[in-house]
């Protein structure tokens, strides 16, 4: 018989980061005595059977593009979900369609849990452990990142505990002081100190004015040998003649599309030569799902898809993926705590220390997620909702 969604409830809650501030470009960073509070969202999708799918993650936006299709979803098969992304990827056109991630990742967690399989086993799982690279906060001037040696020491840190690569998030670029020459010298620095055996990556995160200093850091990222270069652009990461002509002047491979949505978007991308591998994030791109065309896309271009950010969803994904290099742990310090929000029961974690000695997290083996929510502490924390039935 049939499963039937009868109702799908999502809630918006707030939790504390301790000693982390932002910086003037809305930069997360180091910051000794604030508090700064995150929003995160939850959904849940309710069937007639004993089976309920749950998700935790996404962004205001997105769950305002789910109020646009649960209605369509109420009284559907919760396990058609190639069907379902397809009618939402049409209804959610003349948005960015962020919406799907969510809804479609609560899906597989409900498949997951009806056929008492995990998600990384119902997609084929490629892998048991996953390669881990540790990514930074933003630089700050609080005694934390706050020089191009504190990231290098950083490195090493990280390279002692295991991980295989270090992802700087630095200065940006955007000022009379000239933070691009500090960034340059973050490079060199890192490039420097880090064992040789460390992958290194730099994400400006959008931060760059000039196509002079994009190509400047991608330059000192050719004389370290870095493994990759990602966002540099002001243009917010979408632009494919920018990002060609960058990539045609460097070695260093660049890794766009974390701020392109959608399959075919992504596509042209790579097909047009802007970039060397792709970005795929299930939250940001239709879900797991949507991952998962992703990869295999690059897969057909003999190019890689590296996962954005840390997250149950991310690591089944991964773990699904042969053509993935690093597990993003993000974003990490030396002072103060990663942003992952304290909602997982005992056994999951995303953190500075989560990795072993060799430097790899494990991918959950329960059913769906794989993860038990601490659902008190997100209803403790509540600030709002919507039911749909």
């Amino acid at each position: 018989m049939a499963l039937e969604i009868t109702r799908i409830e999502t809630m918006e809650f707030a939790y504390p980061l301790e000693d982390v501030g932002s910086d003037e470009g809305f930069n997360l960073a180091y910051e000794p005595g604030t508090t700064t509070e995150r929003r995160l969202f939850a959904i849940e999708v309710h069937t007639d059977g004993d089976v309920t799918g749950r998700f935790v993650g996404g962004n205001s936006p997105a769950f305002a593009q789910i109020h646009e299709v649960a209605d369509y979803l109420i009284g559907k098969d919760p396990l058609r979900r190639e069907r379902h992304w397809s009618e939402m990827k049409r209804a959610l056109r003349k948005y960015d369609r962020m919406g799907i991630g969510p809804v479609d990742i609560a899906l597989w967690d409900l498949a997951g849990k009806h056929y008492d399989a995990s998600i990384s086993e119902l997609l084929g799982r490629y892998r048991d452990r996953l390669p881990t690279y540790a990514s930074t906060y933003h630089a700050d001037d609080n005694g934390g990142l706050d020089s191009p040696e504190a990231y290098a020491e950083f490195a090493i840190e990280c390279a002692e505990m295991g991980y295989g690569g270090f992802k700087i998030h630095g200065w940006g670029g955007s000022d009379a002081a000239r933070d691009i020459d500090r960034e340059v010298a973050t490079v060199r620095a890192v490039g420097e100190g880090a064992p040789d055996e460390m992958d290194l990556m730099i994400d400006p995160a959008c931060e760059y004015e000039t196509f002079a200093d994009a190509l400047e850091v991608g330059r000192a990222c050719d004389e370290q040998d870095f493994f990759w270069y990602e966002d540099p652009f002001r243009d917010g990461g979408i632009s494919q003649q920018a990002h060609k002509r960058l990539r045609q002047r460097i070695d260093t491979p660049l890794l766009q599309t974390e701020h392109v949505r959608g399959l075919e978007p992504h596509v042209d991308f790579i097909a047009s030569e802007a970039t060397d591998s792709l970005r795929a994030d299930p939250e940001y791109d239709g879900g797991i799902t949507g991952a998962m065309k992703l990869a295999h896309a690059a897969e057909g271009f003999g190019a890689d898809v590296e996962i954005h950010s840390p997250g149950p969803a991310q690591r089944h994904c991964m773990a699904a993926i042969r053509n993935s290099n690093y597990y993003e742990m993000a974003l990490v310090h030396p002072d103060c705590d990663n942003t992952a929000p304290p909602i997982y029961e005992e056994g999951y974690d995303d953190q500075l220390d989560t990795i072993d000695s060799d430097g790899t997290v494990p991918v959950p083996d329960g059913p769906g997620l794989g993860v038990d929510y601490d659902w008190s502490y997100i209803m403790d924390q509540k600030k709002g909702g919507r039911t749909y039935e």
